[in-house]
């Protein structure tokens, strides 16, 4: 259940298969709604708090596992968050392409349904492991720990988490990940960060991705950086494209440097 929206789904499914073997998993895992005790007093909004305050915990302590685990296997672990059609698959892909071969990788891929964007990270030669949420509007925690247990960890590598595209609730749940990576892409509105404010707040790092379109939009990337730094003036931001390539050697140095940072 999400705290933010109310949504959720009584199965999720992870579909894992490796990389050009053909070798493929359906494993259907039930998650069963937390057990709140109201008391039966209280207002209704009490009640609600209480709830998100179970739901919170119980996914932070399951995100503390995660993080020791990573921490254990020299993993850095990277959750990507967007928007929908921010081009955040095609970005992961051209990065996946050229960190091939430096050291090892995996991914994790979150949508409500199909396993096509797994299946592109595939092509690349790198394993994924897809989570279908159903109806639910983002990864927490758990669904990240049963996913690991049906791949093999990057030891020493990158694991890259792209969620379910959505700027509202993924900015709540702690996955265990060293950093929130948020992408926004220029044929948005510049405003998203005020707009949703909680996700830019908890990124450490903004992409401004399709910076290639600029010259045929009307989009102000100076306005949309200086509201970025005004939610969150510690953030750090890079323009890209995942077309042009621009920004890429920026990106990969931001990567290579946290990579370090977890060693």
């Amino acid at each position: 259940m999400c705290t933010t929206c109310g949504c959720g789904s009584n199965e999720v499914l992870i579909r894992g298969r490796q990389a050009g073997r053909g070798r493929k998993t359906d494993a259907p895992v039930r998650f069963r709604p937390h057990a709140v005790e109201t008391g039966g007093k209280g207002s209704d909004a009490t009640r609600i708090i209480k709830l998100e305050q179970d739901i919170l915990a119980r996914n932070d302590y399951v995100a503390d596992q995660n993080r020791r685990l990573f921490s254990v296997n020299n993993i850095l672990a990277l959750n990507l968050v967007s928007s929908p059609g921010s081009g955040k698959t095609t970005l992961l892909v051209r990065t996946l392409e050229a960190l091939k071969g430096e050291f090892p990788l995996a991914v994790i891929e979150g949508d409500q349904q199909t396993d096509n964007d797994a299946e592109r990270i595939r092509a690349t030669g790198v394993d994924a492991i897809q989570i279908n949420t159903g109806k639910g509007c983002h990864l927490d925690a758990s669904m990240i720990e049963r996913a690991m247990q049906q791949m093999t960890l990057p030891r020493g590598g990158t694991l890259f988490i792209e969620n379910v595209g959505n700027l509202v609730c993924p900015a709540a749940f702690d996955l265990g990940e060293a950093a929130k990576v948020v992408v926004l892409s220029v044929t948005e509105g510049e405003d998203k960060p005020l707009k949703y404010p909680d996700m830019f707040r908890a990124a450490r790092l903004m992409l401004l991705n399709k910076c290639d379109l600029l010259p045929h939009l009307i989009f102000d990337v100076v306005r949309a950086e200086e509201y970025a730094r005004r939610v969150n003036p510690a953030i750090r931001i890079i323009r890209i494209s995942a077309s042009s390539g621009e920004g890429m050697t920026e990106w990969l140095a931001w990567l290579a440097a946290e990579k370090q940072a977890c060693a």
